[in-house]
């Protein structure tokens, strides 16, 4: 399972989703180990507000269409960009500041309901 999360140079849960700097994607095995972890430096923080608002949501789904993304861990985002990714049939998981790496693993045990 792939899954991806806000990051900041912490290594914690950034609280900005569209507006984050950095992307971190983590592959969970089915048993629950972290096998891969990739920090994607998307500059959503500067381009957000540089484009119209269609075309920075459409940046957001290229990336997680690109990365294959089955489930998106966030703190906090606008409705709009919750509801677009709720369209596209992925996993919102809302989670604390945190370890980045903890929340990906949380997030890929959580069963679907």
């Amino acid at each position: 399972m792939k899954l991806t999360v806000p990051i900041d140079e912490d290594g914690q849960v950034d609280s900005r989703f569209g507006r984050a700097a950095r992307m971190a994607v983590g592959t969970v095995t089915d048993g629950g180990q972290l096998a891969d972890w990739q920090v994607y430096d998307v500059g959503w923080d500067v381009l957000h507000d540089q484009s119209a608002h269609g075309q920075h949501h459409a940046r957001v789904v290229r990336f997680l269409k690109d990365n294959e993304i089955d489930r998106v861990v966030f703190v906090q985002a606008g409705q709009s960009m919750l509801h677009t990714i709720d369209k596209m049939g992925l996993l919102l998981v809302q989670a604390p500041v945190m370890d980045a790496k903890d929340a990906i693993l949380q997030a890929a045990a959580l069963q679907e309901g």
